[in-house]
């Protein structure tokens, strides 16, 4: 079986062994790679969420013969005043980034436009306002670019602002698709992106409730994709698609410390999850989906590749 994990914050401090700015263990990335491919994770797409953590997503990309994405996360936007030039200097900034990655002679590891999007569960980060006022624009480098958007929404008002948004730039499939990733919403709002030609991400963080659980039921096998969202999104007891883990002798699942200040080489860390954990979230939603691990894993990496490969695509 073939795997793909299209979000991974791979900049994240915890992968090279710091946890809330202290350093607990040596950097285990090489490791965490490996252990993915392991697993069968043949594809690994590594989040952009600010022009700086962007450019940081390439480095890694580059380094690990990965791909990467490109964007501003909403709760990023607030950092757009202190450009020196403002927005507008922002914006060219990461326009320059994606423009020179793309062109000929590029390493061509960008290969979406974001994390980008809405968040209202957040307005301590970025005020609603800075994030409508910017999303826009950001959202037109798909059309620009023609490469897919990786979309961000936290609450249903983020989604039907989001929505609103979109339809008023005339946005289009044909600019390159997207996905609308960590999804946590509706049924409705679900159907609504879905009708509109976008996937649908879904991560630990998407199953853990009996809503989460019904609303994945119903999306559509060809508009799913999969994702960690590492080193976040772990599941936990609490969550209702606990009761899917696959058996603990499946083979799933990497040895793990209960501390990262007990890391040993070659172990992973509780809490803390690793593109290699895209296996078990296949798992627990293939049961949730009724549906055989082999048919959803073929089903998700045809997905994958038609979204963020389409020259790959048969």
């Amino acid at each position: 079986m073939r795997f793909a994990d299209i979000a991974v914050n791979l900049a994240d401090p915890m992968f090279t062994g710091s946890y809330h700015g202290k350093q607990r263990h040596v950097s285990d990335l090489p490791q965490i790679i490996d252990r993915a491919k392991d697993k069968g994770v043949e594809r690994i797409l590594i989040t952009g969420t600010s022009l700086g953590d962007s450019k940081d997503a390439l480095k890694l990309a580059k380094e690990y013969d990965l791909h990467c994405t490109a964007g501003c996360h909403p709760t990023s936007t607030s950092e757009i005043p202190n450009h020196p030039s403002g927005f507008e200097g922002y914006l060219n900034d990461l326009r320059k980034h994606i423009s020179e990655d793309r062109s000929e002679g590029g390493s061509k590891r960008i290969i979406s436009i974001g994390e980008i999007g809405l968040d209202y569960d957040r307005l301590h980060h970025s005020s609603r306002e800075t994030q409508l006022e910017h999303l826009p624009s950001l959202l037109k480098l798909s059309e620009e670019f023609r490469l897919p958007l990786f979309l961000h929404s936290r609450t249903s008002e983020s989604h039907v602002d989001l929505v609103r948004t979109l339809k008023d730039i005339g946005w289009s499939t044909a600019w390159g698709g997207g996905v609308v990733h960590s999804f946590t919403g509706t049924e409705n709002e679900m159907k609504e992106l879905v009708d509109m030609g976008l996937y649908i991400g879904i991560n630990g963080c998407s199953l853990k409730t009996k809503d989460n659980i019904e609303v994945v039921k119903q999306i559509p096998l060809d508009r799913l994709l999969l994702e960690t969202d590492a080193p976040w999104c772990s599941i936990t007891s609490s969550h209702e698609s606990h009761k899917y883990l696959p058996p603990t002798d499946s083979g799933c699942f990497i040895e793990r410390v209960n501390k990262p200040d007990k890391w040993k080489d070659g172990m992973g860390v509780k809490g803390r999850q690793e593109p290699a954990d895209i296996v078990i979230i296949a798992h627990i939603v293939s049961k949730i989906m009724d549906i055989p691990l082999e048919q959803l894993s073929q089903q998700v990496w045809q997905n994958t590749i038609k979204l963020f490969y389409p020259s790959e695509s048969i």
